[in-house]
């Protein structure tokens, strides 16, 4: 199972995500991810670094990291610049790019209103969903953020990895029995035990928010 960390990115600088990506690197990590929020849930009064750059700027400075947004959420640039966004990334970093790709819910709403960006129903999002993994046309690994069975089921019929967001391990098992699935979420109390369980129910990666310490991680790659 690879480790992956998200960068600490609502802030007003790229300087503590820059140093965590350093530690991430010097730690031995896999790679590091970026939220694509507008602003951190809840709170709009508060700033949000835009992924692909700061992804970018990760990329060239260590070249050991994969490195992807978690997730891209689909509609709030077209489908074309979105594509192209991942596109010159990876002409940045070739071969250590995942397009991590979502459709947002109903907790990503308020940001899309603020900002005058067209709330669509359910299945237009997975529409744009499968107009972007075609358009990438497989040249970057796919993981498309999990929910309900019938977005599940896209994901698996585009040949995309299934990401699912504070899953509980047997979930991810149960996932996982028709396909690849990896987990993503924040920092559980049993940390060592529940990386282990990941690694037991087929996880690919484990990416944890960015209140992680990263030695901790560094302590459970030792031992595994």
């Amino acid at each position: 199972m690879k480790i992956g960390v998200l960068l600490p990115t609502f802030r007003d600088g790229a300087e503590d995500a820059l140093a965590f990506a350093r530690e991430a690197a010097d730690a031995g990590l896999d790679g590091v991810f970026a939220y694509d929020h507008l602003w951190p849930m809840g709170t709009p009064t508060r700033p949000s670094l835009a992924p692909f750059a700061l992804l970018a700027a990760v990329a060239r400075r260590h070249e050991s990291l994969v490195v992807g947004p978690l997730v891209a959420r689909v509609g709030i640039v077209g489908t074309d610049h979105l594509v192209r966004q991942f596109r010159t990334l990876e002409s940045l970093a070739p071969g250590r790019v995942i397009a991590a790709l979502g459709t947002g819910d109903r907790l990503s709403m308020e940001e899309n209103a603020a900002y005058d960006i067209a709330s669509l129903s359910a299945d237009e999002r997975r529409g744009l969903l499968r107009e972007a993994v075609v358009a990438l046309g497989g040249s970057m690994p796919v993981w498309i953020g999990g929910g309900g069975a019938t977005t599940n089921q896209l994901a698996r019929s585009l040949g995309a990895q299934i990401n699912l967001w504070d899953s509980s391990p047997e979930h991810l098992k149960q996932i996982g029995g028709f396909g690849p699935a990896n987990w993503a979420g924040p920092v559980p109390k049993d940390l060592m035990e529940t990386l282990n369980a990941l690694r037991d129910a087929g996880s690919t990666w484990a990416v944890l928010s960015p209140q992680i310490e990263i030695a901790r991680l560094k302590e459970w790659r030792r031992a595994n």
